[in-house]
């Protein structure tokens, strides 16, 4: 589902945001990507959504070689990535319901199919009593599922998270990595770069670490017990 084969980013000449990487994620798999500050962890998101060039090798995704595919396919490709914030991004001015539609309309999604479609993502991430509401009337973990909920709502292949659970308590911070969980085993691949380690340990997911641009480690699921 994604590969990166020799993998390096440079900003500034010579020195390597990643450094000669080589990853491979199979579909359905959900992994965390950990590691300090400055590690590459946004680095290596941003190049799967192709916000940016590696500088070095090859990143395949979903079967779409990331070289190769042309500026005008870009967004088309980046349909089936959705992607979630730290800080939720969702569109203040308008409502829970608004904020997953907009998602539809971007793609010019009829709006009888956006009638079907929203309620129904709204109901599997627990807020269809609050599609009226506004952003500022829910609370944190709240906008983190409408946020993951208009991520979803175009049916993509892949679920990129960074940092979903950087602004939110504890209880939040575990409903919204249950609900990750969830749409994991719906067969949706997910990718999540995160500081917390509590949360980690206690997934058992497949762990990969970064340090200084490089893979320092790639643990199974199951296996991590840093």
């Amino acid at each position: 589902m994604i590969t990166l084969s020799h993998v390096s980013k440079c900003y500034t000449e010579g020195i390597p945001a990643l450094n000669d990487i080589n990853i491979e994620i199979n579909e359905g798999e959900f992994v965390f990507v950990v590691g300090s500050s400055g590690s590459g962890k946004s680095t290596f998101l941003k190049l799967l959504t192709k916000e940016l060039e590696p500088t070095e090798g090859q990143i395949v995704v979903n079967g779409t070689n990331l070289r190769k595919i042309r500026r005008m396919r870009i967004p088309k490709y980046r349909r089936n990535i959705g992607m979630v914030y730290q800080d939720f991004r969702l569109l203040k001015d308008r409502n829970v319901y608004e904020n997953v539609a907009f998602a539809q309309r971007v793609i010019e999604m009829s709006p009888r199919q956006i009638k079907k479609d929203v309620p129904l993502m709204l109901s599997m991430v627990g807020l269809a009593a609050k599609y009226r509401s506004n952003p500022k009337q829910l609370s944190g973990g709240e906008q983190q599922r409408v946020a993951i909920a208009r991520a979803l709502i175009n049916k993509p292949k892949i679920l990129l998270a960074d940092e979903p659970t950087g602004n939110l308590d504890p209880e939040n911070a575990w409903d919204i990595m249950n609900l990750l969980d969830s749409i994991n085993a719906r067969g949706t691949t997910i990718v999540v770069v995160t500081h917390n380690m509590e949360i980690v340990k206690a997934m058992k997911k497949r762990v990969i670490t970064l340090s200084k641009g490089v893979v320092v480690s790639d643990i199974k699921q199951g296996e991590w017990n840093a």
